[in-house]
């Protein structure tokens, strides 16, 4: 009785394992010219371990440049506005400026 017990826990253990593997694979993998960050298959994106809601393209003009820039986040935030992307892309002195990596992480800049 004991032997069959642990033969359908060590079953019912792999089958579990195998199920959780396919979850979590990336749906694309895309490299961004900031960190390479992938679309998972429910919709979410996942960059360096992290998972994010939202991938926001910010588009704008920096003061004095000639062209727009665009910014691409994936971010748990709903809304950044321009001035929060690019102070936070590295052009701000002031670390409040910065996002907490939870929060939103650039990935690629256009």
């Amino acid at each position: 009785m004991m032997k069959k017990t642990i033969t359908v826990l060590l079953c019912l253990v792999f089958a579990v394992s195998m199920i959780g593997c396919g979850a979590g694979k990336p749906e694309t993998v895309i490299e961004g010219n900031m960190k390479s960050y992938s679309e998972m298959p429910d919709g979410t994106w996942e960059c360096n371990g992290n998972t994010y809601k939202y991938k926001l393209e910010i588009t704008g003009r920096i003061h004095g440049a000639s062209r727009n820039s665009t910014f691409v986040y994936l971010s748990n935030l709903e809304e950044i506005t321009f001035d929060q992307a690019w102070k936070a892309a590295g052009l701000s002195s002031n670390m409040n400026d910065y996002f907490n990596v939870k929060d939103a992480v650039l990935v690629e800049l256009k």
